[in-house]
């Protein structure tokens, strides 16, 4: 009987699953792993994902499965590559095993170092996980963070040095604050609750892990009367700060109420970086981000350009959580998602978008 070792949230398009055959696909989300044994002994998977862009659930070809992720659980996606943690010792591990491309006969498996806890702190709960690159090509300062519920933040270059750095973090943050990375910055940034400012770390964190701090003005807000701002402080709300390829840079509020049927009512608020001055971040709320879609989840958030990939709508939002939908800034409109035929009726949640593969 097959196993399903890894996860999705419960909305989308009803679409038959259909094997990868093209050379690009993507940007997906992560459904689940169908794991079974096979005559040899060695188990074998597949791993279904959901393409955004085609609108339908797609299988990867079956591909062994590591037995060293027998006992484990995807707890976060950066740059397509999974962070699978055992549930009995803790142990990281990072593979591409997501990656419909990557090698049928030996999915590429990462160690990470052991973690320990800083006191009054925890490593079980895993918040998100970013990267400063991918793997492969080959980086000697190649970067990974992991932010854990709390205050803990621990950073490693495991290609230098198989010790984490274990950061406290200056407030306690909570799951909805998202940890990146910043390529233009060469830094990982880290929302603050209530996003008034960022902390960030400098690919120095070993000699000095203290945060540098940076204001986040809001310039610009919607007109709206008080007592509604007041309403909207009471919501579930989620603090991404994503960059995009070009390297322009938003913070995204993402609100969360619900009706009184219980459905989830999504208000999404974006804002883009305009300057820095003196530490200050000056955010400009806008409801046009051009031709860009952002992708926000647990994993480390993204943007695509809309033009590079058919039925992606400019000017959107993809969110991937509490709800499993697109907000298209331009038409002002939510679209929802639908289990797809060919999903497994039972699958674990797991909220992550992963960027396009190819081969």
């Amino acid at each position: 009987m097959s196993r399903l070792l890894s996860k999705l949230s419960p909305l989308i398009h009803k679409r038959s699953a259909r094997l990868f055959s093209s050379s690009r696909t993507g940007p997906c989300a992560s459904v689940c792993i169908m794991v079974e044994p096979s005559p040899d002994g060695e188990n074998v998977g597949e791993v279904l994902l959901y393409d955004v862009s085609k609108c339908k659930l797609v299988t990867s070809p079956t591909k062994a499965y590591p037995k060293a992720l027998d006992e484990s659980a995807l707890v976060g996606a950066s740059h397509g590559w999974g962070f699978f943690s055992d549930r009995q010792d803790r142990l990281m591990v990072i593979s591409d095993l997501l990656n419909p491309f990557a090698s049928k006969s030996k999915p590429k498996m990462i160690p990470l170092p052991q973690f320990t806890s800083l006191p009054n702190c925890q490593t079980q709960v895993v918040c998100n996980v970013a990267m400063s690159s991918s793997p492969e090509p080959y980086d000697k300062d190649w970067t990974v963070g992991v932010k854990f519920l709390g205050k803990q933040l621990s950073l490693c270059m495991p290609r230098k040095d198989l010790r984490w750095t274990n950061i406290s973090v200056p407030f306690e943050s909570s799951d909805y604050s998202s940890l990146m990375y910043s390529k233009k910055d060469k830094r990982f940034y880290l929302p603050a609750p209530g996003s008034n400012y960022l902390c960030s770390w400098d690919l120095n964190f070993k000699k000095d892990n203290k945060p540098q701090f940076h204001e986040l003005v809001l310039h610009n807000l919607p007109n709206m009367r008080r007592p509604r701002w007041k309403v909207s402080d009471s919501y579930c709300r989620e603090d991404h700060y994503v960059e995009s390829p070009s390297g322009e840079c938003f913070l995204v509020k993402w609100y969360s109420s619900y009706s009184p049927d219980g459905t989830i009512v999504p208000t999404v608020m974006v804002f883009r970086e305009e300057d820095t001055k003196d530490g200050r971040k000056n955010m400009c709320y806008t409801q046009n981000i051009g031709d860009l879609c952002i992708f926000i989840s647990k994993g480390e958030d993204f943007c695509v350009p809309a033009s590079s990939k058919p039925r992606l709508h400019p000017n959107s939002v993809f969110l991937n959580g509490r709800l499993f939908a697109t907000l298209n800034m331009t038409e002002a409109t939510v679209g929802c998602y639908e289990y797809p035929e060919g999903t497994p009726d039972r699958i674990p949640y797991s909220p992550y978008w992963l960027p396009p593969f190819s081969t």
